[in-house]
C-alpha cells in the first residue's frame, strides 16, 4: 500500500491512458442505459449520486465507524479507511458543493469555529475535524470525538440522500457544477486545502474530475475532445501525486485550463451559457484567467444602478475632491494615491486634524471590487458602505453625507455632472446614494488583472522566469499560501464562488520581533466571538511589492520580513500565546533559495 499522497506506476503512459478513457467512456454508456432503457441523463445523475452517496455511508458505518470503536484500533488501518472514505465523498463533491452547501460544510468544511455577526459561534464538524485527529498521529484520546463526528457524516449522508431522491436536477445546472468543480481543483484541490495534513490532494482531485468526467460523459452532446482532456488531467494528476514536487503552474496551464475551457465550449453548443444571477465568477468564463472573468460590479450595493462613463468620471472628481472631508483637507486619495497603488506607503496615517495615528495600516483599492468584504474587520460587504464608512468616520474625514449633498446640489459643476451620472434623478437634489454609489463605480474601474503572471496563464509562457515559477509552485503547494489567498484573486474569498470571506487569525505581533501580540481585536469588535480575537480579512497580494509596509499595523517593512513570519509559523510559532491562530504554528522550513523564489513570484503579480 503507497503512502498517501504518493503514487508510483510501472504501466507504460499509453496503456494507462487508454484504460482511463475506456473507464470513462464505459461509465457513461452505464448512465444512459441503465437498465436497457435510454434515461433523461439528470434523472440518472440524481440516482448515481444517491448511489455514491449510500457508498460513501456504507464505508464510514461498516468500516471505519467499528474501527474507530475499537480501543485497540490500528492507527494505519483507520487512515487507509479515512483516506478512502474522502474520495468515496470526492466523487459526488461537486454536487454535494453545488446543491447543498449547507450539509456539505458540516461534511467537509474547515477545521476551526467560526464567529457570525450575532455573536453565535459554529463548531466545526467532518472529514477535516476527523483528518486533525489522525494525523501526523492518531491520539486514542480523540477517540470519541472521532466516533461522534461519523455518527454526524452519517447522518449527514440522510440529508443528502433525501434531497437527491427528490430533486429536480437540470441540465444547465449538470454543466455549471462540472465546471465550478474543475476550478474548485485548480484553486483548492491541488493546494491541499481541505486535507492539509494527509497531503492527499492530488490522488482526490483525480477521483473528483473523475467523478465530473463520468457524469459529463452520459450527455449526447458531448464530444471526444471534452473526453480526452478529462483523461489527461486526470492521468497527470495520479502519475505526478508527489504534493510538494507537483508542478501546479504546468498542470493548470496545460491540462486545467484547456479543461475548464472544454466545459465551457459545450456549454455554449448546448447554449448553457445564459447567466442565473450575478456571480463573481462569471458562469461563460472558459478559465480562470480570461479577461472578463469576473465581474467587478457583482458586489454593488444597487444592482439595478449599472455603471456608465458619466458615473466613473463623477466618482473619480469626488474621489480626489478633499471637500467630501469635514475640515476640506482629506479626499480618498490623500490615502490611496495612485502612485502608490493606491495605497499610502507608510506605517499608518493620521487621524484627521492631528499626529495621532489611525488605527490601521492604509489597504490598496487595487481590485478591491473583488472581495464580498471590504475593511479589515469585514463590517461592510460593498464599495458603497466602505465609501460611506470613510467619508462620516470621525477619525478619518468626519464629513457628512447629509450636508456633502446639500452643497453639491448648489454646485453648477457637480450638478451637471450628476445629472449626466444619473438622469433619472434629475430636480431631485444629489443624494447620498448617488454620492457614494458613484465613488464606489470608479473604485472598480481599479480591478484590473493584467500581471505577468496572468500573461503566463494566457498561454505567454515566457512572461515568468524559471525562479518565479517555482514561486508560484511553492505558493499553491509547500508555503501553504494558496490556502488562503486564493487564486487567482490571491485574497480570501473562497473559490470557486468567491462569495464567503474568513476571518484569519494569524498572530500578528505588536512589533517585528514578536513577544507579543498587536492590541487590534480585529473581527471581534464586531461579532464579539472569542474565535475571532484578533481576526482579519485576509487582503490580496496582488501588486503587494508596490504596497509596503504590510499587515494591517503595518509591523513589517519588507515581503522578506512577511515570509519568515509565515516560514516561522505567525505568531504562535514566534511564541505568542493565541490559541486561537487558524494558521498552523508548525514552521515551513523554506530555504533561503524557496523564499526568495516565492518573494520573486508575488513580484510577478503587480499590474503591468
Amino acid at each position: 500500500m503507497h503512502k498517501p499522497g504518493h503514487r508510483t506506476t510501472n504501466t507504460p503512459m499509453k496503456k494507462t491512458r487508454v484504460i482511463c478513457m475506456l473507464f470513462i467512456i464505459m461509465a457513461g454508456c452505464v448512465m444512459y442505459t441503465r437498465g436497457g432503457q435510454p434515461q433523461i441523463p439528470e434523472k440518472e445523475i440524481a440516482h448515481r449520486i444517491v448511489m455514491q452517496i449510500d457508498s460513501f455511508s456504507t464505508l464510514i458505518t461498516n468500516q471505519l465507524l467499528p474501527a474507530a470503536l475499537d480501543r485497540q484500533a490500528d492507527p494505519e488501518r483507520l487512515r487507509q479507511l479515512f483516506l478512502e472514505s474522502r474520495m468515496a465523498y470526492k466523487k459526488f463533491e461537486w454536487a454535494a458543493e453545488y446543491f447543498m452547501p449547507t450539509t456539505t460544510l458540516n461534511v467537509n468544511g474547515p477545521p476551526v469555529p467560526e464567529g457570525e455577526p450575532d455573536g453565535r459561534v459554529l463548531l466545526p464538524s467532518g472529514l477535516q475535524v476527523i483528518e486533525a485527529d489522525l494525523y501526523p498521529r492518531y491520539d486514542p484520546a480523540k477517540r470519541q470525538e472521532i466516533v461522534s463526528l461519523l455518527r454526524s457524516l452519517i447522518a449527514d449522508c440522510t440529508n443528502y440522500r433525501s434531497y437527491y431522491q427528490h430533486a429536480t436536477i437540470l441540465k444547465w445546472q449538470v454543466w455549471d457544477a462540472a465546471k465550478l468543480e474543475a476550478f474548485r481543483v485548480l484553486t483548492l484541490g491541488i493546494t491541499g486545502f481541505d486535507n492539509p495534513l494527509a497531503k492527499n490532494g492530488l490522488n482526490e482531485s483525480a477521483g473528483s474530475l473523475r467523478g465530473v468526467s463520468e457524469v459529463l460523459a452520459g450527455y449526447p452532446a458531448d464530444d471526444d475532445n471534452l473526453k480526452l482532456t478529462f483523461g489527461k488531467a486526470i492521468l497527470y494528476l495520479e502519475t505526478n501525486a508527489d504534493f510538494d514536487n507537483f508542478d501546479r503552474a504546468v498542470f493548470i496551464a496545460d491540462y486545467g485550463n484547456p479543461l475548464t475551457a472544454a466545459i465551457n465550449r459545450v456549454q455554449q453548443s448546448l447554449n448553457l451559457s445564459q447567466i442565473r444571477g450575478r456571480r463573481l465568477l462569471r458562469q461563460n468564463a472558459a478559465t480562470l484567467f480570461d479577461p472578463s472573468a469576473f465581474d467587478a460590479s457583482a458586489y454593488t450595493a444597487y444592482p439595478e444602478d449599472t455603471s456608465t462613463a458619466n458615473k466613473i468620471a463623477l466618482g473619480k472628481k469626488l474621489f480626489f475632491d478633499p471637500g467630501l472631508s469635514g475640515s476640506g483637507t482629506r479626499s480618498c486619495a490623500s490615502c490611496h494615491q495612485p502612485d502608490k497603488a493606491f495605497a499610502d506607503g507608510i506605517v499608518k496615517n493620521t487621524v484627521l486634524g492631528s499626529q495621532l495615528l489611525l488605527k490601521r495600516n492604509t489597504p490598496t483599492l487595487l481590485n478591491a471590487a473583488f472581495q464580498p468584504v471590504q475593511f479589515a474587520d469585514m463590517r461592510e460587504n460593498t464599495l458603497e458602505g466602505q465609501a460611506r464608512d470613510v467619508i462620516e468616520n470621525k477619525l478619518e474625514m468626519h464629513g457628512s453625507l447629509k450636508l456633502i449633498s446639500a452643497r453639491l446640489s448648489h454646485d453648477t459643476v457637480y450638478s451637471r455632472l450628476f445629472a449626466a451620472a444619473y438622469p433619472k434623478s434629475e430636480g431631485t437634489g444629489i443624494g447620498q446614494k448617488e454620492i457614494t454609489g458613484a465613488i464606489a463605480a470608479y473604485v472598480r474601474t481599479l480591478s484590473v488583472l493584467n500581471s505577468r503572471f496572468d500573461a503566463y496563464m494566457r498561454g505567454n509562457r515566457s512572461a515568468m522566469a524559471a525562479d518565479e515559477v517555482s514561486g508560484f509552485n511553492l505558493f499553491m503547494g509547500k508555503a501553504r499560501c494558496g490556502t488562503c489567498h486564493y487564486m487567482p484573486l490571491f485574497n480570501g474569498a473562497l473559490p470557486p464562488l468567491y462569495e464567503k470571506m474568513d476571518a484569519e487569525v494569524i498572530g500578528v505581533p505588536a512589533d517585528p520581533k514578536g513577544g507579543q501580540i498587536n492590541d487590534d481585536r480585529g473581527r471581534n469588535a464586531i461579532t464579539h466571538a472569542t474565535v475571532d480575537d484578533h481576526g482579519f480579512k485576509t487582503p490580496t497580494i496582488r501588486n503587494a511589492a508596490k504596497t509596503a509596509p504590510y499587515m494591517y499595523n503595518g509591523v513589517f517593512a519588507s515581503l522578506e520580513e512577511v515570509i519568515d513570519f509565515y516560514d516561522k509559523g505567525g505568531g504562535a510559532g514566534m511564541g505568542i500565546n493565541i490559541p486561537n491562530q487558524t494558521l498552523s504554528p508548525e514552521p515551513l522550513k523554506l530555504s533561503v533559495k524557496e523564499k526568495a523564489e516565492l518573494i520573486a513570484f508575488i513580484k510577478c503579480l503587480d499590474n503591468q
